[in-house]
């Protein structure tokens, strides 16, 4: 399937999930007892298999933004407000899609995501910190569960697996929207009948959920106040996030009473969202003279803040980099990095470096950023890839320690599984590079492939046995995968 088809079948999916109905719930707050709709439904271990699949499709379709500093933001704010949320044992992914769409939603087991449009339609963190914590709450309180337990007669597995296979597959567009359209009728009359007190609930308890997390909860009644702005000035049709979280000026001003009743919380000046709002709008313009053109006259607006002219400058610094104006680019990120230090701006003097060919610079600017912070894993990724730049086995070596250490605690992530194969590869550890490419094709929705990259490792005579049981345990999982997806594995 072509790329853009690609992206409008995911789209067509993802706002199939965001309007999934709900069935009402009464006014108070109590969440409701877990051992009922999502156990008959999907159990813990079904859910989790689920979001690790949904979020596979999104690598498979390439609608995923992986920059690790913006994944990094956003997770970090996702978890933050679900550590505050009703549910904080909950579990959680954090996702943001590339559509240019002003749209969200919460799918089953957990998987929040937010449209790149509206991170850059947001005013502020306290907007998106708004929109992420209404989503959360359609999550603790089970809308999506409770909406197809009352329906009875079409479950999540059902639904889900039924759009999975479809994309998974490769099907033309025709037999996915039939598909879509399908679980759509078959909810149609109790999203008429239930939607608007869901929508209701999740503003109340996400309000709740952003005072306690620290941020400004009359956030979300401005997003919903420029969502209606937005919808006025269209003539083709309101946003997505208009048709599937419709919102009415009633709603808007409970809203905006409830967050008056909360404690006002102290907020900082948001500039780390504005670092990653402009880094955002940067890697998804095709055009840097354009976004050059749109910082240019937002830096020009009388009302912009210091921690956003700073962002700005770090989106110029970004967009000049790309058109290879490196001079320029540096000169702006030493006066940021002068003024207030901070990790996005070392990174990016990083690539500059290497850029500029100055290998040494670069691994000494990331191996001190790394000594300040081990544990971070965009720092990590960037340490390692410079690290594995003039394919020397040493430095190889030195990058294969650092990623194991990240696989440990991200061991969902492909990119350090690419890397890792990498630097296995160049240090001479043949076996673990081919098995780690395995496991990165899996993570980008390529089961078959994975299955077919280790199938072709057991034909080696040098694995020892503990080799060949860890490689024939993972190909069997896979097969088990295949065989439940409707798929059958095949030798070459």
């Amino acid at each position: 399937m072509e790329s853009s088809t690609r992206v409008k079948v995911l789209t067509a999916l993802m706002v199939f999930l965001a309007s999934f109905p709900a069935v009402a719930q009464n006014e108070q707050l109590d969440l409701p007892d877990m051992g009922a709709s999502s156990d008959v439904i999907l159990s813990r271990a079904q859910e989790e298999e689920y979001a690790k699949m949904l979020v596979r499709q999104m690598r498979a379709y390439e609608v995923l933004i992986e920059d690790p500093l913006i994944s990094a933001y956003f997770e970090d704010m996702g978890f933050r407000l679900a550590s505050h949320s009703d549910r904080p044992d909950k579990s959680f992914t954090f996702v943001v899609l590339d559509p240019d769409i002003v749209n969200a939603f919460a799918a089953p087991g957990g998987v929040i995501a937010l449209f790149t449009g509206l991170i850059l339609a947001a005013d502020d963190q306290n907007e998106v910190a708004g929109v992420l914590a209404h989503e959360i709450a359609h999550v603790t309180q089970q809308h999506l569960y409770r909406a197809l337990e009352k329906q009875k007669a079409m479950t999540i597995p059902i639904a889900l697996a039924m759009l999975a296979i479809a994309v998974a597959g490769g099907g033309d567009g025709e037999a996915i929207q039939g598909a879509i359209a399908a679980g759509q009728a078959a909810s149609a009359q109790t999203a008429i009948n239930y939607t608007r007190q869901n929508e209701y609930e999740a503003d109340r308890i996400g309000i709740s959920t952003l005072s306690r997390a620290g941020y400004d909860p009359v956030g979300m009644a401005e997003f919903f106040e420029k969502m209606g702005r937005i919808n006025r000035s269209m003539g083709e049709g309101p946003p997505e996030f208009l048709r599937t979280h419709p919102v009415s000026v009633s709603r808007i001003a409970e809203a905006e009473n409830r967050a008056a009743k909360m404690p006002e919380p102290e907020t900082d000046d948001g500039r780390d969202f504005y670092l990653i709002q402009a880094r955002l709008r940067v890697i998804t313009n095709k055009s840097m003279d354009d976004v050059l053109d749109w910082f240019e006259h937002r830096k020009g607006r009388a009302d912009i803040t210091d921690a956003e002219a700073d962002a700005i400058d770090y989106g110029r610094a970004i967009a000049l980099q790309k058109k290879a104006e490196n001079d320029e680019a540096r000169r702006l990120l030493m006066n940021l990095a002068e003024r207030q230090p901070h990790i996005a701006y070392d990174l990016q003097l990083a690539e500059l470096d290497l850029d500029a060919g100055d290998d040494a610079g670069a691994i000494d600017r990331l191996t001190g950023l790394y000594d300040t912070f081990p544990g971070n894993n965009t720092i990590s990724l960037h340490y390692a890839e410079a690290l594995l730049k003039n394919q020397d086995p040493e430095q190889a070596q030195a990058a294969a320690v650092i990623l194991r250490q990240q696989l440990l605690t991200h061991p969902d992530d492909p990119r350090l599984y690419e890397l890792y194969g990498r630097s296995s590869n160049i240090s001479g550890d043949r076996i673990r590079a081919k098995e780690a490419i395995a496991e990165s094709y899996y993570l980008r929705g390529g089961v078959h492939e994975a299955a077919m990259q280790l199938q072709e490792l057991t034909r080696e005579d040098d694995l020892d046995y503990y080799q060949r049981s860890r490689i024939t345990a993972r190909i069997n999982e896979l097969r088990l995968e295949l065989a439940e997806m409707g798929l059958e594995e095949t030798e070459e």
